[in-house]
This record gives C-alpha cells, structure tokens and sequence, in this order.
C-alpha cells in the first residue's frame, strides 16, 4: 500500500478505520461495513505526541505493516461526495502526526472489493516508534496521557471493539490483557 498524494478522493469514497476510527469515526457516513486490508497487520509502532501522550513522552497508537500472509480487519466507511472533502480535511487534521494518506484495498464482509483510503504511518516520520520489546510497549501505554486521554484507555478500548466486532487480533489483546494486569 502506498501513500497518495491526488487530492482526488475517489468515488464513491471508503474510508479505512483500524484504530480509534472503528468506534469513534467523527464523521457522517451513508454505510459502515466491516472490511479487511490484505497483507498488512495493525501494531503499536507509532507514537502520539497530539492525541495519547505530549511532546517528550508520546503514547503509541496504531499503524497499519506490511505482513505478507495476514490480514488486518476494521470498519470500512462509505462517505456520501458532498461530504468528501471535508470528512478527508477533518481526518488528515486529526491524523497529522507522522500520518500520511494511502489507499488500500478493502475487502468489505458483503463480498464486495473497493478502493478505499486509510491513513499509515511512514517508518521515516518524526513520531515513528517502531517495534520494541513487549515490556516497553507496556510501560509506555500504561503510563502515557495526552488531549484525548489515557494511552491504556485507548489500548483498551481498540481491544474491546474489535471483540464487540469479532475480530481477533493477538497484538492488541494480549497488550490490553498486559495493561489491565
């Protein structure tokens, strides 16, 4: 999946949540259906300066990888085109810390396929983490606050729609059971 850099959102636009878009859009849409992106994992790689932690102690909060072989599984959100552009400013204000637009593929649980846009972390952006040891990631969404609230609120929170929702993701539920811990 790359980046885009059209203004052009395509039509009709989708719009991928994988992290806090799943419950939490903030946004009018005319559909939501649950839909999955090929080959890439949901981790806890990028860091949080705006959201769940501050300017010399960032949170960490999702981004989708590239994995080979897995799939990564969220909401998929079909915006009618009178909104488009001011749904897409609004999310890339709300994603502007070392997100950057791109569009994947999604794969909605109807059987349909659509192209759609989600916002990634580039591993060379400012607020990149990166992986780390489990312990650390730990530590960090434990301890990490910023505007929107608790790092551990938010781990918690993914973790608890996404098994509302179905999904399985052994990432973010063994980090939500280690935080609760």
């Amino acid at each position: 999946m790359e980046p885009i850099d059209s203004p052009e959102p395509p039509e009709p636009l989708w719009l991928f949540g994988y992290g806090s878009l799943i419950w939490r859009p903030g946004f009018a849409y005319a559909e939501r259906r649950r839909a999955r992106v090929a080959d890439h994992a949901r981790r806890f790689w990028q860091g949080s300066h705006d959201h769940r932690g501050v300017p010399g102690a960032p949170g960490r909060v999702v981004t989708l990888v590239p994995a080979p072989g897995s799939d990564c599984e969220g909401m998929a959100f079909r915006v009618e085109s009178q909104a488009a552009g001011a749904t897409l400013a609004a999310l890339d204000l709300r994603e502007r810390d070392g997100y950057e637009r791109a569009r994947p593929t999604l794969h909605l649980e109807d059987g349909r396929t659509v192209s759609g846009i989600t916002w990634i972390a580039a591993r060379d952006n400012v607020s990149w983490l990166g992986p780390a040891p489990t312990e650390e990631i730990v530590h960090q969404l434990r301890t990490s606050e910023g505007p929107s609230g608790t790092n551990a609120d938010y781990v918690l929170s993914l973790a608890a729609h996404l098994e509302e929702l179905g999904i399985v993701d052994a990432h973010v539920a063994e980090l939500a059971r280690l935080v609760a811990s």
